[in-house]
């Protein structure tokens, strides 16, 4: 049975291979080990930059996510952005996603302070586009644009 916990630091390698694999498989990027160690890292030293979440079976890690803060004036309050998602390949269609998802919905309440969840998805990455629209979210209102520096 899928559980869905918040990460502790011994699972940092877990998120770090996730990772690495992530953005292989969606962006065709290899990232560079000690960079996304020292990242991960950096989550688990300072919780103002974020929150990971795993899905685990019985002991074995499946999945991983990672939530970070964006402050909304309009909202007065923070809107969950979710990123680094990644499923073992031997998982996914079985709805772990989905209670990764739900389990970070449900942290979204008035009394929280959180007012909403926002992700960003390559544009070419289908897959995972049809699962966020068949779990009630959209993609109409906004875009993405970015500027990232190289090194």
């Amino acid at each position: 049975m899928i559980a869905i916990r918040p990460a502790k630091p011994e699972d940092a390698m877990f998120i770090i291979e996730f990772q690495q694999k992530m953005a292989m498989e969606t962006e065709d990027v290899a990232l560079d080990f000690h960079t996304v160690t020292s990242g991960v890292h950096s989550v688990f030293e300072d919780a103002n930059k974020g929150a990971y979440y795993v899905a685990v079976d019985d002991d074995t890690v499946v999945g991983s996510l990672l939530t970070t803060y964006e402050w909304s004036d309009w909202r007065n309050g923070t809107v969950l952005w979710i990123q680094s998602v990644y499923i073992i390949p031997t998982y996914r269609g079985q709805g772990v996603y989905k209670k990764m998802y739900e389990h970070v919905q449900r942290l979204v309440t008035p009394e929280s302070g959180y007012r909403g969840i926002r992700l960003y998805v390559d544009k070419t990455n289908l897959a995972a586009q049809k699962v966020y629209e068949k779990l009630g979210m959209n993609g109409e209102h906004y875009q993405v644009f970015e500027w990232m520096l190289k090194f």
